[in-house]
């Protein structure tokens, strides 16, 4: 059977991700998501409005006209998880195949709400949800499956496409935890498994592959959290937190700590309700029945007021911003655009760190000086990734033992590292290791 991929977004960049791998006659497609800082550069922009072709001569999503170059038909649209370099050109593109969109469930109710909010296109795909574990068959010999895996939002998958010239494993996006604070712990046995059945390409995500070690678990995070925030309990003022708004295990134990010392969490901003109010209704997470989650800026105006009213020292609000975004909650209160009054000695915690990404390092930075300026200490980076250090990629290899590796998500620059990895693993550019470009074919099997 031929097998042939595209990679259409994500090999020059950290973000737009979108693969394509054919397998036959049948063509099946893994992500297709939106660089965000294509869109930030630019004022006021609402990409639910704009055509997809000028969103690509952006560059904020996946230029997927080279999909035409592929002999074979659309069986199937497999986000891995619901962040929006992976999901957020789907309401832009989907609608340009006739095949359904399979995502865990999570992920897919992600995925219901970009294509509600969607002004320009109507998107009529089906939308199939799919548990990890579980496979669904794309044709005869061809199967699809999806392993779990750990990441920083919850229900993130990894795809393997089984072929009978073995299987294609989309490496998007993970890191290797054995004890999340969220959900089941990676399934390094089933990957072992598809190793031993045999893999002939593995696409992995290379975003922290010149990191020694190996990226701690989500459960360190909660640690450290924990220490942080019980170091100011007896502290009188201020404290606002922000951090990922799709990253519900830390929000979780950001409003859990918020009551351990004696304060009253709130979520503040359009994201952060949406994902925190996703999660609780598809009961991922299990909130206080007294949490707050307002989006509306009015609603979250009048709660700003009532804290203000009732005194900073009882409230913990948990707000978006960690990246500096010029509209989110945070940025807003930096620049004194709200009711909450930020003083001398009030505290700021980012759990988060900085995306390496000029266009957010200039945000936050400007972000974190405006809070300064009010006075603000700021408690930086009490995070941990969601991707694979370099021992992490050693282990998924030895699992693996892939006859062919494809780097993702990252440029040119970030691709070194890994393969400096690879390298030591035996696999060698030009042959089984493949160094590629958005709009690039790969001929695995002719």
């Amino acid at each position: 059977m031929e097998i042939e991929i595209a990679t259409i977004g994500g090999y020059e960049e950290v973000g737009r991700q979108m693969t394509a791998v054919r397998a036959g006659n049948d063509v099946v497609v893994f992500d297709m998501g939106l660089n965000l800082s294509k869109v930030l550069i630019h004022d006021n922009v609402e990409t639910e409005r704009m055509h997809s072709l000028d969103l690509i001569d952006m560059g904020a999503i996946p230029d997927d006209r080279v999909m035409s170059d592929l002999e074979g038909d659309v069986q199937a649209i497999v986000p891995t998880h619901g962040h929006l370099d992976h999901i957020g050109a789907i309401s832009k593109l989907a609608h340009r195949y006739d095949a359904p969109i399979v995502a865990s469930p999570f992920t897919l109710e992600l995925v219901k709400q970009e294509i509600d909010s969607e002004e320009k296109f109507g998107v009529e795909n089906d939308l199939r949800a799919m548990e990890a574990g579980e496979t669904m068959s794309i044709s005869e010999g061809v199967e699809l499956e999806f392993v779990n895996v750990t990441h920083s939002v919850i229900d993130a998958i990894n795809p393997v496409l089984h072929t009978p010239e073995g299987a294609v494993v989309y490496g998007l996006d993970k890191r290797i935890d054995h004890d999340p604070v969220i959900g089941d712990p990676i399934d390094m046995d089933r990957f072992r498994q598809i190793g031993d059945e045999g893999v002939l390409c593995y696409i992995e995500d290379c975003t922290n592959a010149g990191k020694k070690g190996r990226t701690p678990s989500e459960s360190v995070a909660r640690r450290h959290l924990k220490d942080a925030l019980t170091s100011m309990e007896d502290y009188d003022g201020g404290i606002v937190a922000t951090t990922f708004s799709s990253h519900i295990a830390r929000v979780k134990s950001l409003v859990e700590f918020a009551d351990d010392i004696g304060r009253q969490p709130v979520l503040l901003g359009r994201s952060m309700e949406k994902y925190s109010g996703t999660a609780e209704r598809l009961d991922f997470v299990d909130f206080p029945d007294d949490l707050g989650m307002y989006g509306h800026r009015k609603s979250v105006d009048r709660t700003f007021e009532q804290i203000m009213s009732e005194g900073k020292e009882d409230y913990l609000p948990i707000v978006t911003g960690h990246q500096g975004e010029p509209r989110a909650m945070l940025t807003r209160m930096a620049r004194g655009e709200t009711p909450y009054e930020l003083e001398n000695g009030d505290k700021v915690v980012f759990s988060a760190r900085v995306i390496p990404e000029p266009t957010n390092e200039g945000q936050r930075y400007q972000a974190e000086r405006l809070l300064g300026m009010q006075g603000a200490r700021i408690y930086d980076d009490i995070h941990v990734s969601g991707h694979l250090r370099r021992e992490g990629h050693y282990e998924m290899l030895e699992a693996l033992r892939p006859d062919n590796l494809i780097p993702a998500h990252q440029s040119m620059e970030g691709f070194a590292p890994y393969v400096d990895t690879a390298e030591a693993f035996g696999f060698e550019i030009g042959e089984d290791l493949h160094i590629t470009r958005n709009g690039n074919m790969i001929q695995l099997v002719e």
